[in-house]
């Protein structure tokens, strides 16, 4: 009898340490609400609808972490991005098109392979007053502030107060549409610049104070009409924060140099990109946020502007509302829409928007 309880006692030990040694996490965010936009169309008309991913995207995702011995651990992602409004799948119809990665962490940092974000994504997050935010944001200025490569390699170390980032993707994974059909380029044989991708980033975070500065460069798709491997899209990003009290203010510059699919002509894309911004912790449940934007297109008279303002209000732990205006003022027949350039809007009319959102986190 005494055996027994002890052979029992060291099966549920080791069950346990086992259990302890490995974890898998399911996790996501439900997000939707209503957006009113004025001159949504060529004629100017008003639009009034339903929206998905307006603060965060939605998604939903497996999180694991397995425990190799000493200080060693592999770690993989899985995370699939949704529209909750018409529950389709995002980022072009892939099944796990956030991220999707495996890799060995220990003291000297993290390794990381697959489809994964850029170091913009990674580390401007923090700097960028409306987090980066699917709508009304900086990302209405550049998307490729929360890009995403495939066939990715990446490291990710942190030593004190300063993380280091860094990637190379062998095929980025541009949409290639050719007779009806949709794909994503990978590597090409003899090319080896076809479609690539590097960045690295720096960031410093003590105490009340932030600051950041990233690379990031994008080469041309052979095979692609208009594209060649030589071309390529190159940007430099600074970013800081300060808080202090309950406050913290922002500050940001992008720039931008770029031929990718231009003619071999043309005078490369030239652009600037600045930021400042100002957040409010009112009170434990409520937040309030003022974010100025301005592009300054180096080519051309066209620099739109835009301010946005947000309230939020926890109502839990996990669930949250928001309620976010925002203004886009275009010159020069320039078409920024507070949803990005050429959204919804008409060259040189101004918009404005308000969305109603709520966030549940699980």
């Amino acid at each position: 009898m005494r055996r027994t309880l002890c052979l029992g006692m060291l099966l549920a030990t080791s069950a346990q340490i086992a259990a302890a040694q490995s974890s898998v996490t399911l996790y996501g965010v439900a997000d939707i609400g209503l957006e009113y936009l004025s001159n949504a169309n060529a004629q100017g008309n008003k639009l009034f609808r339903m929206t998905s991913g307006n603060v965060s995207g939605s998604r939903w995702g497996l999180r694991g972490v397995e425990d190799l011995g000493g200080g060693a651990k592999a770690v993989y992602v899985l995370e699939s991005g949704f529209d909750l409004d018409s529950g389709t799948s995002s980022q072009g119809g892939r099944l796990f098109g956030r991220q999707a990665f495996v890799g060995l962490e220990n003291q000297w940092g993290r390794v990381t392979l697959g489809r994964q974000q850029n170091v913009l994504y990674d580390l401007l997050i923090n700097y960028e007053p409306m987090v980066l935010a699917a709508h009304y944001s900086a990302l209405m200025m550049d998307s490729n502030f929360i890009g995403r490569y495939d066939n990715t390699a990446k490291y990710t170390g942190k030593l004190g107060p300063v993380t280091a980032v860094a990637l190379y993707s062998f095929a980025r994974g541009t949409t290639v549409t050719s007779g009806g059909v949709t794909s994503f380029a990978s590597e090409t044989a003899g090319d080896v610049k076809s479609d690539r991708a590097f960045s690295g980033g720096l960031e410093y975070a003590g105490g009340p104070f932030g600051l950041t500065v990233i690379y990031d460069q994008q080469q041309g798709t052979r095979g692609l009409a208009g594209q060649n491997s030589g071309q390529r899209d190159r940007r430099l990003a600074a970013a800081g924060n300060f808080s202090f009290g309950s406050s913290t203010l922002f500050a940001g510059y992008r720039w931008f140099s770029g031929n990718i699919g231009l003619a071999a002509t043309a005078p490369d894309r030239r652009n600037d990109v600045y930021w400042l911004g100002y957040r409010l912790q009112a009170t434990p449940a409520l937040t309030l946020t003022a974010a100025g934007y301005y592009f300054n297109d180096k080519r051309s008279g066209q620099d739109p502007w835009s301010l946005v303002g947000s309230a939020s209000y926890a109502l839990s732990k996990r669930t949250d509302a928001f309620l976010t205006i925002g203004y886009a003022r275009n010159r020069d027949n320039s078409n920024l829409g507070l949803n990005g350039f050429g959204s919804t809007i008409a060259a040189g009319q101004n918009q404005t928007g308000v969305t109603l959102n709520l966030r549940h986190k699980f």
